[in-house]
């Protein structure tokens, strides 16, 4: 098969489940920012920030790992029951930890005292973690729906829970229906808390779900393989963690360093609206999902460089695309959020450009994964983390969420120049910089053309803003497309 038509089935598949599965999700937004006010909504934000970072510590790069070992090693089940092995081990370890020194740990972070939440996020986190190696398998095998309908099943019994807990329950209570029934099981007072709940309850699922993949092994522990995996992934461990600083720890930032009676306020609005750059989140990890198995399998072939920048290729289209559909229908996208959270709205723009660039950095990170060079990915996410630390530490005293949203964009942006650049001397790909260029300025073109002419009239803006997306797909059309159908040949 057409390698570019296998990544883009797969991406699909990911992508349409993804989408799905997260539109499930993201229709709770709505519910929660209309339920729980901004500070306590920002409960959530905070917290979801902490499980992002463990989740990449306990998971410690064993994934990539996985899929470059599972090309080189040929007892695939010991790699599996393995790497496997040791994430159980330290994930209960980690549970472990997290109950005996609950006091203290509760004492620093600022939840309102609810100490079991942090009882449930850690067991959130350790299940995810060691769900990972049977997702990777999944991946690795080529069993995308199999993967994407476990995901869709987790975030469907986490959206079930959520309006059982949330709507139901209270409900049920004021109407005086199985009152004594429904006080069993909840407690106005748990409050956000149901969130991590029924996430909890997803994950218990998911595990069981994945049982006949986890015990369709052979059980032979390598720890000579061990070490070798824990070689090339603890600098994936250092790329994984300041990528994260990266990618969530603005929250926290904005926690304590915004004023103490808003903090919470401005967390909650800033993470509501960046769940708005919901359609390019998707396209990133559908991508990320698809490509990395692929990355590593078309390693072997002799056109592999020229398949990596055809991929690039499509991929800043596809970004560029979305980028438009969002911001050219922010007034409708805009309902997404309640009218509380619509003074952050003004962020959209900047963060989906973050991710975008966030996105490119993905696809350049083939170099120093297939070049066993991943000390570099390490150093790069160091670098974005340093500028994030010291962008949001010095704009948000200033600027508030919108400092975080600047910090965020320039962070992303620094990290795949940078990428490029050491990239193209270790591992030379011939990306076609003209063309990105021409995709993503155009896009941003279109976008300032549609604020400064904007119509008062909502039909009418929607009518230009429609016109202007067609005028753009049409220029990527002639542009990239028709050309290449009538000079070159597919990448076979």
């Amino acid at each position: 098969m057409n390698p570019l038509k296998k990544l883009a089935g797969q991406t699909a598949i990911y992508g349409v489940s993804s989408i799905v599965a997260r539109l499930l999700n993201y229709f709770l937004v709505p519910l929660h920012v209309r339920i729980f006010l901004p500070d306590e909504y920002g409960v959530v934000g905070q917290m979801y920030a902490y499980v992002s970072l463990l989740a990449v510590i306990l998971t410690y790069g064993m994934e990539t790992a996985f899929f470059r070992y599972y090309i080189l090693e040929a007892n695939k089940k010991k790699l599996f029951f393995t790497a496997m092995l040791a994430l159980t081990f330290t994930s209960f370890l980690f549970v472990g930890l997290i109950f005996i020194f609950i006091k203290p740990i509760s004492a620093v972070l600022t939840i309102g005292g609810h100490s079991e939440i942090i009882i449930w996020c850690a067991l959130i986190v350790a299940i995810d973690a060691i769900t990972a190696i049977p997702f990777a398998k999944l991946r690795a095998e080529n069993k995308a729906k199999k993967f994407a309908i476990i995901k869709f099943i987790n975030i469907l019994i986490n959206v079930v829970f959520n309006l059982f807990f949330l709507l139901l329950c209270p409900w049920m209570l004021k109407n005086g229906i199985l009152t004594n029934e429904i006080n069993v099981i909840y407690s106005k007072d748990v409050g956000v808390g149901y969130i991590f709940i029924s996430n909890l309850i997803a994950s218990g699922f998911t595990i069981l779900l994945l049982l006949p993949e986890m015990l369709k092994t052979e059980y032979k522990f390598d720890f000579t393989l061990l070490k070798s995996m824990l070689k090339y992934a603890l600098p994936l461990l250092i790329f994984g963690l300041a990528g994260i600083v990266n990618e969530t720890m603005d929250r926290l930032f904005l926690t304590y360093l915004s004023p103490p009676d808003i903090a919470m306020s401005q967390v909650g609005i800033y993470s509501a609206c960046y769940k708005i750059t919901l359609l390019m989140t998707i396209l990133i990890q559908a991508f990320k999902y698809a490509a990395e198995p692929f990355f590593f399998s078309q390693s072997k072939e002799q056109n592999a460089k020229q398949v990596y920048a055809q991929v690039m290729n499509y991929f800043v289209i596809a970004c560029s695309l979305i980028f438009l559909a969002i911001m050219l229908y922010m007034d409708i996208v805009k309902y997404f959020v309640g009218k509380p959270y619509y003074e952050g709205l003004k962020v959209v723009p900047i963060l989906l450009l973050a991710n975008m660039f966030l996105g490119i950095f993905y696809n350049l990170s083939v170099w120093y994964k297939l070049t066993n060079q991943t000390k570099y990915g390490a150093y790069i996410s160091i670098f974005g983390a340093i500028i994030t630390i010291v962008l949001n530490y010095t704009l948000i005293p200033i600027l508030g969420y919108m400092g975080s949203a600047w910090a965020t964009l320039a962070c992303y942006a620094s990290m795949m120049v940078v990428s490029y650049l050491i990239g193209q001397k270790k591992y030379y790909i011939e990306y076609n910089l003209k063309k990105f260029f021409i995709f993503l300025s155009g896009a941003v073109i279109v976008y300032f053309i549609s604020l400064m002419i904007k119509p008062e009239i909502l039909m009418f803006r929607l009518a230009l803003n429609t016109f202007l997306l067609g005028g753009y797909t049409l220029l990527i059309y002639f542009y990239e497309f028709r050309p290449r159908f009538k000079t070159n040949k597919s990448i076979e």
